[in-house]
């Protein structure tokens, strides 16, 4: 299935929700398994969520929690903890070398929700991200790792490129 002139990633169906590859023009479909070890990797992704009816994207350092949701640590008063506490948003990770013209982009898609326990506060202060910038009143907010895709660009060569 191609999309305004670019081949599509994965064929639809069931082959593509079962984390089976395919390899489309120097892209690659990455099983979920493959995505949560690259997000793993990285310390910094972006909050895709909507602010005032628009779409914002804010990056954030993050970390995984050992149910392979996304853990932010942010102010309590933040803005961004007030627009996406218990709504679905996206978060994007990814990791690429212009020099090889290869890299990878991972998306997790499910519901934001601060944490309110105060066992699981406690053990996240030990095992969960430190937010880069400086707060007061610090919480954690879980994103479900509901829907978890992924594609790596191979370093394919672009042929009379501009």
């Amino acid at each position: 299935m191609a999309h305004q002139g670019r081949p599509a990633l994965a064929r639809p169906g069931p082959a593509a929700d079962h984390g089976l590859m395919f390899q489309s023009d120097g892209f690659r479909a990455l099983e979920r398994r493959e995505c949560l070890r690259l997000l793993a990797g990285v310390p910094v992704g972006r909050v895709v969520y909507t602010r005032q009816a628009l779409p914002a994207v804010l990056p954030v350092n993050f970390s995984l929690d050992t149910d392979s949701s996304v853990l932010l640590c942010t102010s309590r008063d933040s803005d961004l903890v007030r627009a996406i506490d218990g709504v679905v948003v996206a978060f994007e990770a990814d990791e690429f070398h212009a020099g090889h013209r290869g890299g990878w982009s991972v998306v997790v898609t499910g519901r934001a929700a601060m944490v309110t326990d105060p066992v699981e506060h406690e053990r996240l202060l030990r095992t969960g991200p430190d937010s880069w910038m400086p707060m007061r009143d610090g919480v954690f907010v879980r994103i479900e790792a509901g829907m978890v895709s992924g594609r790596e660009l191979t370093g394919a060569s672009v042929h009379g490129a501009v």
